[in-house]
């Protein structure tokens, strides 16, 4: 694995990790990450197809892992600026490093949100969804939707306003999270439009240029994506994507979880054959 820091054009450190193959297949997947999540949940999953010949790149955004500031507080990031500016930084540098190989994304939740906000996208030859939706509370479940109420409606934008940053980790969601963020993630849950109304504060829209193969992954035991969600993101968002879905069964997995991350889990390498399949 190479480790290396990018910098954005607003003077941003991104940590960057790449698995390079022994023997190249020609072949390049870059992971956009799920929300709070670090790079390291990816690295597992990453070395494997790394073993299959592929080149695979992961990246911690700006205000997470290794790319978190000294401090949260005052920090600036959102999910707009995550995918306008961290992720076209790092598809800059793939352009210029790998500009032969045959690229794919693999989106993980907010990781596949962000694919439109980047014109670069529209070079990948196939999208991998893993968990992602459009998080809106009427798409969702009902007792999920009611602590999703409570949850982004009540206690992040007190606890956002109160710190300066949402500790999401108290709530167990994962890394802490900076106010841009937290609020991003409260639009698409509680406003209607969802990812649609994240797409309408930024300058350039590219979500409805990508026609590419995609293959979507979803879980049956996470209880925070839903097949309305999954269609109204298509419908509202992606809609001239060419789509195959594919549900993961919880007695597929070797100790019985998938859920929102745990595909990502060592112990369900098994399954992982059903992405390196798509490639």
């Amino acid at each position: 694995m190479k480790e290396l820091t990018l910098n954005t054009p607003d003077k941003i450190q991104l940590s960057v990790k790449i698995f390079e193959p022994e023997s190249s297949n020609g072949k390049l997947l870059l992971i956009n990450s799920a929300t709070g999540v670090k790079q390291q949940i990816y690295f597992s999953f990453a070395k494997y197809l790394a073993d299959n010949g592929f080149v695979v790149i992961t990246y911690d955004y700006r205000g997470i892992g290794e790319s978190k500031p000294e401090q949260m507080s005052g920090f600036k990031a959102s999910m707009r600026i995550w995918g306008t500016v961290d992720f076209k930084t790092v598809t800059d540098f793939i352009q210029q490093e790998y500009p032969d190989y045959t690229k794919f994304c693999l989106g993980h939740s907010v990781g596949a949100l962000i694919l439109g906000m980047n014109d670069y996208s529209g070079n990948f030859e196939k999208f991998i969804f893993v968990g992602t939706q459009d998080a809106y509370i009427g798409n969702l479940n009902f007792s999920v939707a009611v602590t999703a109420l409570l949850g982004f409606g009540i206690a992040l934008p007190v606890m956002t306003h109160f710190f300066g940053y949402f500790p999401a980790h108290r709530f167990g969601l994962g890394e802490s999270l900076p106010k841009g963020v937290a609020f991003d993630w409260q639009t698409l849950i509680l406003n209607k439009k969802s990812t649609s109304q994240l797409y309408r504060e930024i300058k350039e829209n590219h979500a409805r240029k990508l026609k590419q193969k995609t293959f979507i992954i979803h879980a049956e035991d996470d209880n925070w994506v839903t097949e309305k969600g999954m269609k109204n993101l298509l419908k509202n968002v992606y809609p001239d994507l060419k789509t195959t879905f594919r549900e993961l069964k919880a007695s597929e997995s070797e100790k019985g979880e998938i859920g929102h991350i745990n595909f990502f889990r060592s112990f369900n390498k098994r399954l992982w054959k059903i992405v390196l399949d798509e490639l």
